[in-house]
C-alpha cells in the first residue's frame, strides 16, 4: 500500500465526518437552524432540543455510521493503518467540518462509529459504561468521558497499542470538545438526563 493511499485514506475519514448529519436533517425537516437553539450543537443532543426525538436518533445513527463506513472503505482498500488514518480523520471532520468553519460537534456518536468499524467489542464496552454511568449519574457528559477515558486503557490491556495510541488521541480531543460541560460538572449546573 502506498503513502499516497493513506492520504486519501485520511481525507475520505475527513469527508464522511464532516457530514454534518444534524443541520442536515433538521432542514429537510423544516425546523429551525439548529445553531439557534439550545447549545448551537449540531449533534444529536441539540437535536432532540427541538421536540423531534426521530430526527435526533436518526442524526445519532448518521454521526455514528460516517465513522464506521469511513473505516470500512479505508480498511477494505488500504489494510489496518489506512482505516486507523480513516478513523481520525473522520472525527476530525466531525469536530472541524470545513463546510461550517469548522465549528461541528462535540464527536461521541462519530467516537463511537470508529470503534465499531475498527473493533466491536470496544464499542460494546462503550455503550456498556456509558450505561451504568448514566444511570447511576444522570451526566450523558460525563457518560461519554468516562466511557472515553476507559478505552484506550481497554486496547492497551487487551494489546493492541496502535488503537490505544489512536483512543488516547481522540480521547484528548473528545475532552476538549466537552471543555464548557467540564466547567458545567465541576459547577454542579450541568442538565442531568431526564430533568426539565
Amino acid at each position: 500500500m502506498s503513502e499516497a493511499f493513506l492520504v486519501v485514506a485520511f481525507l475520505i475519514g475527513y469527508l464522511f465526518g464532516s457530514i454534518p448529519f444534524g443541520l442536515v436533517l433538521t432542514k429537510l425537516a423544516g425546523t429551525q437552524d439548529l445553531r439557534s437553539i439550545g447549545s448551537g450543537n449540531i449533534g444529536a443532543t441539540n437535536v432532540l432540543r427541538t421536540g423531534r426525538k426521530g430526527l435526533a436518533a436518526a442524526t445519532l445513527i448518521g454521526d455514528a455510521l460516517k465513522g464506521t463506513v469511513a473505516v470500512y472503505i479505508a480498511s477494505r482498500y488500504g489494510g489496518g493503518n489506512a482505516a486507523v488514518l480513516a478513523a481520525l480523520g473522520a472525527f476530525l471532520g466531525h469536530l472541524f467540518p470545513v463546510w461550517l468553519k469548522f465549528n461541528g460537534g462535540k464527536g461521541v456518536a462519530t467516537y463511537i462509529g470508529v470503534l465499531i468499524g475498527l473493533f466491536p467489542l470496544a464499542a460494546l464496552m462503550f455503550c456498556l459504561i456509558w450505561l451504568a454511568t448514566a444511570f447511576t449519574t444522570r451526566y450523558s457528559s460525563l457518560s461519554a468521558l468516562v466511557a472515553a477515558f476507559i478505552t484506550p486503557l481497554f486496547f492497551w490491556w487487551f494489546g493492541h497499542p496502535e488503537l490505544a495510541s489512536l483512543f488516547v488521541v481522540l480521547t484528548l480531543l473528545l475532552f476538549w470538545s466537552h471543555r464548557e460541560n467540564i466547567k458545567r460538572l465541576q459547577a454542579g449546573t450541568e442538565g442531568r438526563i431526564g430533568a426539565r
